[in-house]
């Protein structure tokens, strides 16, 4: 078989795999292909027969050598390359990579053919476009994209914080049962006496709908950078990286639910704690705070962390129980919680974010219990890929990042409490002092 042939049948093999994946994930979840997986399958099946065709006449070109017998009888060796099992597509890191993708969009130069054997590179269009390849249009390999999505997780990323769940669709239904054991609707228990009948209830459940929306970040870099692929690589991932996470916080926090996230801040489940009685402004009490964490409802004390502005830590200094600091900036243990640099307060991990309010605003001092926040996320975390034609006049190449997720609380309202008649929420900030 000549290496041609074996090319074609590997290529053809590899489409027929990702066109079989679609199918079988359709057939797994009960439905029929939606709009943008049709259109995919159309794609791969029109290189499906494209391929064919090619090995037909390759297989005729065959045929024809050997009756006039010009194909050797000894035997031969082939070599193959292993640029598509490789997550960074054969590139060193990420400056190299972009740099290869500068190259190939300059006039009279070769494309670096690490870019062509991409196994994510996609098919050519009739215009030029940033899905594809032959346009200059190459997405970035695999372990670059995760080195992105990773970056954005660090230390002060809240995601790792609520209740994710990867979805490979674009939308998810959850079921929710927001009733209390204390309550009196939902599924209900009582004691029975001999002979007596028994009481039934049944589950008052609702239902969450969470949508995927799109976070992009579209970074053209001038050809004088991309010739510098040391600084490239320190900049443009950590650059993306950081202002993803902003973006992330931000809407998780306080998202208006139009076009991004519901905040867990944002919603009809926030609880205000108002400021001592004759509390002097500017100021902040451990009785402040003490109410905060009263007003947390069973169970979310242990999971809760503090968010405060880095106006706020000044007072947080001077605050004692007796001869006692309640908040600790050094040490192990809770301290080390996913590495957070600011210690505890009261025994709870700090997070010190621009996301809080000024000292003394409404907002300054936040406490909340993430894991009654819903989020959902793309299989897959970011996609990337980079376009050399969307700047071509201004001498630039575009980098884009793509992150889908949603995200919404999963109480509606305050939890009213079995006695007393404070409401309790794992959302709770301080009210202005």
């Amino acid at each position: 078989m000549s290496k041609q042939l074996r090319e074609l049948q590997a290529r053809k093999t590899a489409l027929v795999k990702e066109a079989r994946a679609l199918t079988d994930q359709a057939t797994a979840e009960g439905r029929d292909l939606t709009d943008e997986e049709a259109k995919a399958f159309e794609g791969y099946k029109t290189r499906i027969e494209s391929l064919n065709a090619a090995i037909e006449r390759e297989h005729t070109l065959i045929a024809e050598e050997a009756q006039l017998g010009i194909e050797s009888a000894l035997p031969s060796i082939t070599v193959t390359e292993n640029v598509a099992s490789d997550p960074k597509g054969g590139f060193k890191n990420f400056g190299e990579y972009a740099y290869a993708v500068h190259q190939a969009g300059l006039p009279g130069l070769p494309v670096d053919v690490r870019l062509s054997m991409l196994r994510n590179a996609a098919a050519p269009g009739l215009y030029g476009s940033e899905s594809a390849g032959a346009d200059g249009g190459f997405l970035i390999p695999p372990q670059f994209a995760k080195d992105i999505f990773q970056l954005s997780l660090d230390d002060e990323a809240f995601l790792p914080l609520t209740d994710n769940i990867e979805v490979s669709g674009n939308s998810l239904v959850l079921p929710k049962d927001e009733t209390t054991p204390w309550g009196t609707d939902g599924i209900t228990v009582a004691w029975q006496g001999e002979g007596t009948a028994a009481i039934p209830s049944k589950p008052k459940l609702g239902t969450a709908s969470l949508r995927l929306k799109k976070l992009m970040a579209l970074v053209p870099i001038t050809d004088e950078l991309l010739s510098d692929t040391d600084a490239l690589t320190s900049y443009t991932p950590k650059k993306v990286a950081s202002r993803m996470q902003w973006k992330i916080n931000e809407s998780i926090l306080f998202g208006s639910g139009s076009g991004l996230p519901q905040g867990a801040l944002s919603g009809k489940a926030l609880v205000t704690i108002p400021k001592d009685s004759g509390q002097a402004t500017n100021t902040l009490t451990p009785t402040n705070l003490a109410n905060m964490i009263a007003a947390l409802p069973p169970g979310s004390f242990k999971k809760a962390v503090w968010i405060v502005n880095n106006s706020v830590l000044p007072a947080l200094f001077t605050l004692t129980l007796g001869n006692y600091p309640i908040y600790l900036p050094l040490g192990g243990g809770v301290a080390a919680f996913r590495g957070s640099p600011y210690g505890t307060l009261l025994g709870r991990p700090v997070f010190v974010s621009q996301h809080a309010a000024a000292f003394s605003s409404q907002g300054d001092v936040l406490l909340v219990d993430l894991t009654y926040y819903q989020t959902i996320t793309k299989v897959g975390g970011m996609e990337t890929a980079t376009s050399m034609h969307l700047y071509f006049d201004a001498d630039a190449t575009a980098f884009r990042t793509i992150f889908r997720m949603d995200g919404q609380p999963k109480i509606a309202a305050p939890i009213i409490p079995a006695k007393g008649s404070a409401s309790l929420s794992p959302f709770v900030q301080l009210a202005a002092r």
